[in-house]
């Protein structure tokens, strides 16, 4: 195992900002894994490790604030058990583009 300390920095309206750092407890391979994928997207590792986290974050406001309408909407059919919606959905799709 190997700690990652992180640290970042950015501009914001030409002042700088820091941020707290962090330090995980990581096993090496993933690490290695990690650098390696960063590397290839040219991106460091605080970027997708942020990025990562901001999108978990991100995820659970947007389940916070369904619509009022869609809420409405649950419940209003009901489907049996062993219902496949991709086959539905490629039979729908077939049909329509198969005239």
């Amino acid at each position: 195992m190997t700690l990652i300390k992180f640290t970042r920095i950015f501009t914001l309206n030409k002042t700088r900002a820091m941020i707290t750092k962090l330090t995980l407890t990581i096993d090496d391979s993933v690490i290695a894994i990690a650098k390696k994928y960063a590397k290839q997207k040219g991106k460091s590792l605080s970027d997708i490790v942020e990025n990562y986290l901001m999108s978990l974050t991100s995820k659970e406001k947007k389940d916070e604030s369904i619509s009022p309408r869609i809420l409405k909407l649950m419940g209003a059919i009901e489907l049996p058990d062993n219902f496949d919606y991709k086959k539905e959905l490629t039979k729908g799709l077939v049909k329509k583009y198969n005239k």
